[in-house]
């Protein structure tokens, strides 16, 4: 675990690891204030913090009165929204970090993208000894996200979810129709439309909203869908390894997932959208810096081209420089403003034209 690894390189310092799934360490926060005082000098980490949220307001009082920066690293699986009024105790004492499962980049000297599109970047599961040791884990997964997870934080039962999720996974990268999926589940579309905003708050699906900057076209305005991770997606749908996913109609989706995050990740506070106009027209993802507009089309293919559906779209969106994120070894021009590039040089050419470098 990336949290105690990161413990024992602490020096000078002694370290406490606490994980809340445990009865014997919840047991030992029974008296929470005489527990954290006899460990005052400690750095704590406390994971699954998300299980006892009422631990928020006895942490701003040992830090109020210490006052002392990095005393805690605490870790939970959803964002702050979800754990509520508790996390409100240390507003201003606290810095929130979102880890996405590891991204391509990360291990892409360790696997390949044929593996990590259908394993997916959590490490369980992207290196298991066997596809089918893979997939097990991320079926346990996903089972422990609805039975215990959506009811603790958002008092959600499984059932409708359990059918929900594979649903979205079937149709991981399009525009999100909450009537007819709402429809389908026997709910109202503003219950699908909660269930949706839920999956994203406890990170397991990703929201990527529909842009119209310059454009006067009539265009679509729903979100686009997908599962943060491609391995999930796979499980959901019982995709096992490359064969099964590889002749699915969501395989190009996986690959449009795979380049979402990595530009989220490297970009966090620049904004990101898609475009897509009621004539077809439409671009995967759109960067919006200042008035520069950066389009990305994702193509899981060794021979990438725009089709006329994308040219179109450049053309109503103005975009000032357009590049296409496929599984090449290197850069090249396909045309005047238009850039075929591996996922390992995106960012730092986009960040080059932004002057985000």
């Amino acid at each position: 675990m990336l949290a105690k690894q990161l413990l024992s390189k602490i020096r000078g310092r002694e370290t406490l690891y606490l994980n809340l799934e445990h009865p014997s360490d919840l047991q030992k926060l029974d008296d929470p204030d005489w527990f954290f005082e006899a460990q005052i000098d400690k750095l704590i980490c406390i994971d699954g913090i998300h299980h006892v949220p009422e631990l928020f307001s006895v942490l701003k009082r040992t830090v109020d009165e210490k006052k002392r920066p990095g005393m805690y690293l605490l870790l939970g699986g959803a964002s702050k929204e979800l754990l509520g009024q508790d996390t409100q105790a240390l507003y201003g004492y606290i810095n929130y970090i979102h880890l996405p499962p590891l991204l391509y980049m990360e291990v892409n000297d360790k696997t390949s993208l044929e593996t990590y599109l259908t394993r997916g970047g959590y490490f369980p599961s992207l290196m298991a000894e066997s596809d089918e040791k893979s997939m097990e884990w991320r079926l346990e997964f996903i089972n422990s996200f609805l039975q215990r997870d959506l009811p603790q934080f958002a008092g959600i039962t499984h059932r409708t979810m359990r059918r929900l999720l594979p649903m979205l996974a079937n149709n991981n990268g399009q525009t999100v129709n909450y009537s007819k999926i709402g429809t389908s589940l026997e709910v109202s579309h503003n219950t699908i439309r909660n269930y949706i905003d839920v999956l994203s708050k406890m990170f397991m699906v990703t929201q990527l909203n529909a842009w119209h900057g310059k454009s006067n076209k009539r265009l679509v305005r729903s979100p686009k869908i997908y599962i943060s991770d491609p391995g999930i997606t796979c499980a959901l749908l019982q995709l096992q390894n490359f064969d099964a996913a590889y002749g699915h109609p969501i395989w190009a989706s996986l690959w449009e997932s795979v380049v979402l995050k990595h530009l989220q990740t490297h970009f966090p506070t620049l904004s990101l959208y898609f475009y897509r106009s009621s004539y077809g027209n439409e671009v995967d993802i759109i960067i919006e810096s200042g008035s520069m507009v950066v389009a990305i089309e994702c193509r899981s293919s060794m021979k990438p081209e725009l089709s006329s559906a994308n040219r179109n779209a450049l053309k109503d969106i103005q975009a000032d420089l357009t590049f296409i994120a496929a599984p090449v070894k290197e850069s090249y021009p396909i045309s005047d403003g238009v850039v075929v590039t591996p996922l390992n040089e995106l960012s730092t050419q986009i960040s080059d034209f932004l002057g985000h470098g």
